[in-house]
């Protein structure tokens, strides 16, 4: 199986994402080691924006296949700063965040670095070619038969060889090679000998078998394919991260107009106190309370406005918009809180989503059939080895090289087979080997149950906190109209001499509070159900952001 049949493809719905020039080409340097080069320094405007696509980032995209645009009309319109402000949906939120966050190009790396392992562990299939060359030279003394003395004599020989070797995922062992030796003793003269030899091994026992001797390629296209659905939890809870980001800071700007409202009223209130207390009507020590209910207007509203600044820079974070100066971009959201908008599903319904589409459950199911592979392994381990081998080979003899080819079709041939047994005593490291894969194989299972079961607890809870969250929406809004009598009440009762500044302040304190716990049951509402679609796996899929390999 092919590594490229796990390569995850995001496409966009709802979200149209494109990439320009993505081609599909190797990554330089992946072959052999990088070269060391200085690390370049950061320029100031470089905190902000997508990085330019260099060579690298155009071959990684494309290898990945990363987002691919599925627009209705084919055209795909990205928000752009005007003027310093960045008006964005909470759609352009998600577009910006999945096409220009570094972090998620950082996480983009690892599937391209699994898939390397994958041609790794195939390429001990390869075929190789070798060759080999000998040449030897000597002079010794002999003494001839019958006669006196010695006599030196000189011998020469020369060897070559070249052949292609392969081993194959059965377990055979193929040699073929063609080997030519030349040799001069200096007594009988030169002789050439050329010769074909073909060597065929099978292992019968250890080394035997496609599953067991396929069984490293296959855990490292486990292992791409685990690199992907890790890519893709990521990428959901980026998304997620973004939507709940994005509606905490449409809560912050809520919270400055609140507090603005509640600040213009404090101060109409402090100076229509002035107003009676320089015409008599009141006692001047009412203008105390007033004054204090001034001042913690204008403290709310400095807290509010920082803490939509520093949301702010969360969301430019994520979002990293294409702007030299983006960390001054001011954010205007378009989408505003809006109350109970969809109906909830049952808690049987996100459980079953759960369960076939959370990626840690898709992972850990993965990391079950690789420790399946791990035994099939080790239990051949277990066995002795035993090698069955045959040897073919032609022969020609001449005087001459060409000669020696010329009659290689003779008579003289060279045949051997036999076996080879390998046993090694007590056999220690192979048991302990297949007990260690088991116990872990038995480990993952118990780990995939455990974690079935921590997705199910977590799914029920965040199903609680939608219902709960949607029951106090109502129940807020409520508030905050009783609150707004409460306060017409009290500054009636002010008006008419029955009341006092102090009630009142408190009054527009309680109607404040109310209206800030208002727009925050909703806004909670909105992220409790960004954390259920997340728990669920299914928070992409309802985003349009289609997912390889998941369907409902």
């Amino acid at each position: 199986m092919k590594g490229n049949k796990h390569r995850v493809t995001f496409m966009a719905g709802i979200i149209a994402l494109s990439l320009s020039g993505c081609a599909g080409v190797s990554m330089p340097g992946l072959s052999g080691a990088p070269p060391v080069e200085p690390v370049p320094a950061i320029s100031e405007q470089a905190h902000l924006g997508p990085v330019e696509p260099g060579e690298e980032t155009t071959a990684l995209y494309g290898e990945l296949s990363r987002f691919r645009p599925r627009p209705e009309d084919g055209t795909v319109v990205l928000p752009r700063p005007v003027n310093g402000r960045l008006s964005v949906t909470i759609e352009d939120a998600v577009f910006l965040t999945l096409r220009n966050n570094r972090s998620l190009a950082v996480q983009l790396y690892k599937p391209l670095v699994a898939g390397t392992f994958e041609e790794q562990e195939r390429a001990r299939f390869d075929p190789s070619v070798f060759g080999e060359a000998a040449i030897s030279r000597d002079r010794s003394e002999q003494t001839p038969r019958g006669a006196a003395g010695t006599t030196d004599v000189r011998s020469e020989s020369d060897f070559y060889r070249i052949g292609i070797d392969q081993t194959l995922p059965t377990g055979t062992g193929i040699d073929l090679s063609f080997r030519q030796n030349r040799s001069d003793s200096g007594v009988t003269g030169q002789r050439q000998t050329a010769g074909v030899q073909m060597t065929l091994t099978q292992a019968l026992l250890r080394g035997s078998g496609l599953e067991a001797n396929l069984a490293r390629v296959r855990r490292a296209e486990l292992n791409t394919l685990a690199s992907h659905y890790e890519v893709r939890g990521f990428t959901e809870a980026l998304v997620a991260e973004t939507e709940l980001t994005y509606w905490d800071y449409v809560l912050a700007r809520r919270r400055i107009v609140i507090f603005e409202d509640a600040l213009c009223v404090a101060r109409d209130q402090a100076a229509d106190i002035e107003r009676r207390i320089e015409v008599g009507t009141i006692a001047e020590t009412e203008l105390a309370a007033a004054q204090a209910e001034l001042a913690s207007r204008r403290q709310g509203l400095l807290d509010a406005l920082n803490q939509r600044d520093r949301i702010g820079l969360s969301l430019l974070r994520l979002m990293n918009p294409p702007d030299a100066d983006g960390w001054s971009l001011d954010i205007e959201p378009m989408d505003g809180p809006r109350g109970l908008d969809v109906e909830l599903d049952t808690v049987e319904d996100h459980l079953d989503l759960g369960l076939r589409m959370r990626p840690e459950l898709s992972e850990a199911h993965l990391r079950i059939e690789q420790g399946r592979l791990d035994v099939v392994e080790t239990r051949k381990g277990l066995l002795p080895r035993l090698d069955l081998f045959v040897t073919l080979g032609k022969t020609g003899y001449a005087d001459s090289f060409g000669g020696s080819l010329s009659r290689l079709d003779g008579s003289y041939y060279d045949t051997t087979a036999g076996t080879r047994f390998e046993w090694t005593l007590f056999n220690r490291a192979a048991e302990a080997a297949d007990t260690r894969a088991r116990a872990t194989l038995a480990q993952a299972r118990a780990s995939l149950d455990n974690l079935a079961q921590l997705v199910v607890q977590d799914i029920r809870d965040a199903w609680l906190e939608v219902k709960r969250a949607q029951s106090q929406i109502e129940a807020s809004t409520v508030r905050r109209r009783w609150q707004e009598e409460v306060l017409r009440a009290e500054q009636v009762k002010f008006d008419v001499g029955r009341g006092t500044a102090l009630t009142v302040a408190q009054a527009q304190r309680d109607l404040l509070e109310s209206r800030l716990d208002e727009i925050k049951r909703i806004i909670d509402y909105r992220k409790a159900r960004i954390y259920l679609y997340l728990l669920d796996g299914s928070l992409l899929r309802r985003r349009g952001i289609e997912t390889a390999g998941i369907s409902f």
